[in-house]
Order: C-alpha cells, then structure tokens, then sequence
C-alpha cells in the first residue's frame, strides 16, 4: 500500500517526474537560442568568473573564494582519502567546530550532502567519498530562501526574478507516534523513509514529546524532502538593493541563484543576519516553479523566461569579448558532467 501512496504521489506531482520530461520543452528552447546567440555553449559567457558559468561541473570552492567572506560560512576544502587526523588539525586550526556540513566539491540536487556531528560521523563520510569535498562550518539561522538574481553587464543594478522558500523536513512529536510514523504522515516526507532511516537508525524508533520539533534534514534541498514555495511577494526594491549591495561586489556574476539562511526576513531585507550558504550560475534553476500549486505549464514558462535572461546576458558579455565554449569544451563538460552524477548516486 505504501509504494502505490508513493507512486500515486509522485504522478499527480510534476515536480517529480523525470527530468527528460520535466525539461523537454525548454531544453528544446535552449537549442534555439544557442542558434540566436551563435554558440550552442553559450551559457558560461552569463558568468565570466565562474568555470562554464556555473552551467556544470564548477568547483563549489572556487566560488566561495569570490564571495564576500564576510558573508558566507567557513569553509574547508579537502581531496579525497585525506587522512582524518589532517582534517581534525585543519578543523582546529580554521575555529571551526562540530557539527559541521559535508558536501561535494563539484555537486547536484544534494546528493552526498550530510549534517557531521563528530569525528566519527566524519570518518564514515570519508569512507564512502570518492571526490573533493567541502567541510562548512553550519549556519544555524532558522530560515532558507533562494533568491533568484540578474544583471545585465550594462547595467548598475540587477533585479530579482523570483524567490523560494524552503520548508525542512520536520515533524513535530505528539507524544504517542514515533519519528518513522511522523514521517509517514506526510507523503513528500514518506519519500525519504529509507535515506531517514540510513541516516538515523533506530532513533527513528523514538517517541518525541508532544510539541517537540525535530528538524531530520537541516537544510532546504529538494531532493531530501524540503518543500519550495513561491514568495516572489516577497520581493521589493529595498530586497533587490541588498543584493545589489553585495552581487556587484561579485567578479563576473550576472545570473543565478543565491541560497540564504537568515534570521528574518525585515533583517535579509536590511542587509542583516544572513549568509550565503551558496551560489548557483547558469545551471540554476528558478526553483519557485517547483511550488505544488503551480502546473507545469507555469514550470516551462518561467524556466524559459530564465533562459532567455541568460541568454541576453551572454551576448552581451561575448559582445565585450567574452569567449563562449567551443563545440569540443562543451561536450567534455557534458561528459564529465554525466560521470560525476553517476559518482555522486553512488554515495
């Protein structure tokens, strides 16, 4: 009965169906203005200071090195198979301390991302991680958004585009049911029953006290449960300054998505108590589409609004002088693309 509720789920549900049928239509889209832009690999000119402008395969650390530091989470950057002991002095020596987020350098859809809450959790990230990875200190602001941002190369300032906001993954004890029947309550959380219960074991067995709030995945990825909703309501002049304030200050950024954690939003909206846990070029997706009250149709219509943005600003930047990826760069990076998903969904 539980896997018909899952699938029944999924089918009435775009937002999870495959992505070849979810982005067919603007994939086509993108086609066409790869032919109006004269470069099929157009897209990294949207970003001249991120690798292939952040449409794949771009180092997550590269990224945070031309972020204003003052506003993102220490972070630490470590090849694979390095020897926990170095880590633990590397961790000691940056100020930062447990629990800490372990993620992939180069990563996708949140795959092999994970809350560490010791020596020993690490230990067993590093076993199964078989590629560069990032060890971030963890933002315990209690809010994510995701703010879509663009500018175009002529101009000073940039606008917002859209904004998500990003309900966790959390149950609330009522003091009879355990976490696993919690979970089982609601069907985008039911999804994530066996990756809950790796991650968990038996504490998933547990009766939390009435009231009790426990937050199983502590950051807003789709893939793991979260829950997008549109709030482009939310987006006025005194917001889109902010960003203008600190995405100016960004070398060659003019298109993507900004993930946030912040205290409130009247304080985001100041400029105050945020940080950028992380940034998205040319492969961002405007991820308000994945909203269940929208149809796919509103899906289409806003990615190919997105594409189109990038596209102008593409031009613009190749206009200035801004090479576009040859025909050979483009499918070597599609290449190694396909591979690492395949690494990643091995984790």
């Amino acid at each position: 009965m539980k896997k018909i509720k899952r699938i029944i789920h999924k089918l009435i549900h775009w937002e999870y169906w495959p992505e070849d049928i979810v982005f067919a239509v603007p994939v086509v889209y993108l086609f066409f203005l790869g032919l109006r832009a004269r470069g099929l690999f157009f897209f990294n000119a949207s970003n001249p200071g991120i690798k292939n402008g952040g449409m794949a395969m771009e180092p997550k650390h590269e990224i945070y090195e031309i972020l204003p530091p003052e506003l993102t989470p220490k972070t630490l950057w470590f090849r694979p198979h390095t020897d926990l002991q170095i880590i633990l002095k590397a961790i000691a020596d940056s100020g930062l301390s447990f629990p800490l987020i372990a993620k992939p350098d180069i990563g996708m859809k949140g795959l092999a991302v994970a809350k560490v809450n010791d020596a020993g959790e690490l230990q067993a990230y590093l076993r199964k991680a078989t590629f560069d990875f990032l060890l971030q200190e963890l933002i315990t602001f209690p809010n994510e958004i995701g703010v879509f941002y663009y500018r175009y190369p002529d101009q000073p300032k940039g606008k917002i585009s859209g904004i998500v906001m990003k309900e966790f993954l959390a149950v609330t004890g009522d003091g009879k049911a355990t976490i696993a029947e919690l979970v089982s309550r609601e069907p985008r959380y039911e999804l994530q029953t066996e990756a809950l219960r790796e991650q968990y074991g038996d504490y998933m067995d547990s009766i939390p006290a009435t009231g009790e709030i426990l937050n199983l995945v502590p950051f807003g990825n789709h893939a793991r449960g979260a829950k997008f909703v549109d709030a482009g309501h939310l987006i006025t002049q005194a917001l889109a300054d902010t960003f203008d304030g600190f995405c100016t200050r960004i070398p060659g950024f003019y298109y993507g998505r900004l993930d946030i954690r912040y205290n409130t939003f009247e304080q985001l909206e100041r400029g105050e108590n945020f940080s950028i846990i992380e940034l998205n070029g040319a492969g961002s997706l405007p991820t308000h589409i994945f909203d269940p009250v929208h149809s796919i149709f509103f899906g289409w219509r806003e990615t190919i609004r997105h594409f189109r943005i990038m596209c102008d600003i593409s031009i613009l930047n190749h206009q200035k002088g801004v090479a576009y990826l040859t025909f050979a760069e483009g499918r070597e990076m599609a290449k190694q693309n396909k591979a690492h998903v395949r690494l990643l969904e091995e984790f």
